[in-house]
């Protein structure tokens, strides 16, 4: 029986307690289209709120640490995360990356982390727009991913990310997308074996309920990683729709 499509909303730094009744709509939309794994990752302020308000949607953090405990004021461990209602979590965004010089080594031990703590993690990588000019995209990706993934493909998701695409309307071409996609699958089939074959790699950049269905219908999507989008009922329905549509 093959996957079912995982979108997932990541709502970065944005939402008040206000926005539940959002997160409200978007589980009502999920339960009507169960061929749809969907789940949102809001800012830490609001998971135990949205874990409460929804049921048929998963809830996720945006980054962890990778200790368990100790002196990282400020920092959440994985175990912290899960008591407090998460069943995933994002690693290694490129904002990650660049606003708080996450490094490969940093995302790999963090997800590590998360397996550990029982739960799902989506690592993220993704290429600038420097390396896509200078033809360098698929070889920096590849070697992104090989030094960020967990030693384990247990509950793994791996989302592509051009860093160019994020927030700024612009999206790659199609073969450019599935050229990428089939180059993270060799890895993953490199690193796993057998087991990469299972991990699902999700689209990210400027995902909407106009280009959804064709990103989805790239060979080797496997589903969403969406920003902005993911924000509102009326945005991101019509990306879920549009998986629905396709499974």
């Amino acid at each position: 029986m093959a996957q079912r499509y995982y979108i997932v909303g990541n709502w970065k730094m944005n939402g008040m307690r206000t926005a539940l009744p959002e997160a409200r709509a978007i589980d009502r939309a999920a339960q009507r289209l169960p061929k749809v794994e969907v789940a949102v990752a809001p800012p830490v302020t609001l998971i135990a709120a949205m874990r409460e308000a929804v049921e048929n949607i998963g809830i996720g953090a945006q980054t962890c640490h990778s200790a368990e405990k100790g002196a990282h004021t400020g920092d959440l461990s994985a175990a912290m995360l899960r008591e407090s209602g998460v069943e995933f979590v994002i690693v290694g965004h490129s904002e990650r990356r660049a606003d708080h010089g996450e490094t490969d080594a940093m995302v790999k031990a963090r997800a590590e982390a998360v397996q550990a703590a029982g739960m799902g993690v989506i690592v993220c990588v993704g290429e600038s727009e420097a390396q896509r000019d200078a033809g360098e995209a698929e070889q920096v990706v590849a070697r992104q991913l090989a030094a960020s993934l967990p030693g384990s493909a247990d509950r793994l998701s791996v989302a592509y990310e051009p860093v160019w695409a994020i927030g700024t309307g612009r999206v790659p071409s199609i073969e450019d997308i599935a050229a990428m996609h089939k180059r993270l699958r060799s890895a993953l089939a490199q690193a796993y074996g057998e087991a990469g074959a299972a991990v699902r790699i999700l689209y990210g950049g400027s995902v909407n309920g106009n280009n959804a269905a064709d990103l989805l219908s790239v060979a080797e999507v496997g589903g969403a990683l969406v920003g902005g989008a993911s924000l509102t009922a009326d945005a991101f329905v019509p990306i879920l729709a549009a998986a629905a549509e396709l499974a």
